[in-house]
C-alpha cells in the first residue's frame, strides 16, 4: 500500500499578515541597529533559509542583493537628502514618488510606509503647503519612520498605525495615493484598492510601484517563483490588477512593466484616476 505525501497546510489570512508583520519588524530592528540596505536583504535571506522559505524582497536564492529591489532604485541625490536609516530600510520594487508626478500643495498617502523613505521624498515634493501621511501596521517600522522624519526636519508628515485594508483616514482626504511593493503583500487586495478609491478626492490619482505577474502565470506558478513575504507569491497578474481597479471605480488605469524580478514577474508602475464625476465611466489600458 502506498501513501501520498501530506500536503503543506495553507496559511490563514491572519497567519500571513502576522508573518509579514514579523518580517518587517525584524527589518526595522536591523536598520535601527545599524544595518545598511545592501546588508539587510542578506540578513533576511538567512532567516528564510532557516525556515526553508524563499527569499525576501531584494535577494535571490543565492542570498545576493538584487538591484530590482531596495535603495538602488532611488537616485544618489534622493538618497543623499534623507537620513541613512530611511534609505537602509527601503525594501521596495520602485520609486513611486517619481511616477506619481507630485505637485506642491498636494495631500499624499503612502500605503505601507515602512521606514518612511517615500513619505519623506513626497514631503519634499509637495512642499510646506502639502502634507503626507504614511500608514503602516508594524510598530517597529512606525518608530523608525518617526525618528527618520525628526532627523529630516519634516514637519509636513504624519505616520499612522493601521492596515492598508482599513486606512485610518476619512473619505476624500487625499489627492494622491502611493505605495511601494506592499499591495502584493495584502491578504485582501480588492479591499485595499477600494480603500484607495475611498480616501481619494474626486479627480485624485494613484501612482504605485508593485510586483505584478504576467497573465499566463497561474497562482501556483507564482508560488513556485518566491514566497509571499518575498513579494512574489501574492502578486496579482496584470489582468487581475486592471479588473480590480475597474471594479473599484477607477478610470484610465494602466499597469506598465518596468523590470523583471523573477521569471514572468515584474516590477511595475500602476496608475489610475478617481473620476471627477460619478457618471464618468471607468476605462483601462494595458501597456507593455
Amino acid at each position: 500500500m502506498t501513501t501520498s505525501s501530506p500536503q503543506p497546510r495553507t496559511q490563514t489570512p491572519d497567519e500571513v499578515r502576522e508573518e509579514v508583520r514579523n518580517r518587517y519588524a525584524q527589518a526595522a530592528a536591523a536598520v535601527a541597529a545599524g544595518t545598511a540596505n545592501t546588508e539587510l536583504n542578506d540578513q533576511l535571506q538567512e532567516l528564510d533559509d532557516r525556515r526553508e522559505a524563499s527569499s525576501c524582497c531584494g535577494s535571490d536564492s543565492a542570498g545576493t542583493v538584487d538591484e530590482s529591489f531596495g535603495a538602488a532604485l532611488y537616485s544618489s541625490d534622493e538618497q543623499d537628502a534623507l537620513p541613512a536609516e530611511a534609505v537602509a530600510a527601503s525594501l521596495g520594487c520602485g520609486n513611486p514618488t517619481a511616477v506619481a508626478d507630485l505637485r506642491a500643495g498636494e495631500r499624499v498617502l503612502d500605503l505601507g510606509s515602512g521606514g518612511g523613505i517615500d513619505v519623506l521624498l513626497s514631503a519634499r515634493r509637495v512642499g510646506e503647503t502639502g502634507f503626507v501621511y504614511g500608514v503602516d501596521m508594524t510598530d517597529e517600522m512606525l518608530d523608525l519612520a518617526r525618528a527618520n522624519a525628526a532627523k529630516a526636519g519634516a514637519a509636513n508628515v504624519e505616520f499612522l498605525k493601521g492596515t492598508i485594508e482599513d486606512v485610518p483616514l476619512p473619505d476624500a482626504s487625499v489627492d494622491v495615493v502611493i505605495s511601494n511593493c506592499v499591495i502584493n503583500l495584502s491578504v485582501d487586495k480588492p479591499k485595499v484598492i477600494a480603500e484607495m478609491f475611498r480616501v481619494l478626492t474626486p479627480g485624485g490619482r494613484i501612482g504605485i510601484s508593485d510586483v505584478v505577474a504576467e497573465d499566463h502565470l497561474s497562482p501556483e506558478e507564482r508560488v513556485e517563483r518566491g514566497s509571499y513575504v518575498g513579494c512574489i507569491a501574492g502578486a496579482l497578474s496584470r489582468a487581475e490588477y486592471l479588473a480590480h481597479l475597474a471594479a473599484a471605480g477607477f478610470a484610465d488605469a494602466e499597469v506598465r512593466f518596468t523590470h523583471e524580478v523573477a521569471p514572468g514577474m515584474h516590477g511595475a508602475i500602476v496608475r489610475a484616476t478617481k473620476p471627477s464625476r460619478p457618471t464618468d465611466r471607468p476605462s483601462s489600458q494595458e501597456t507593455a
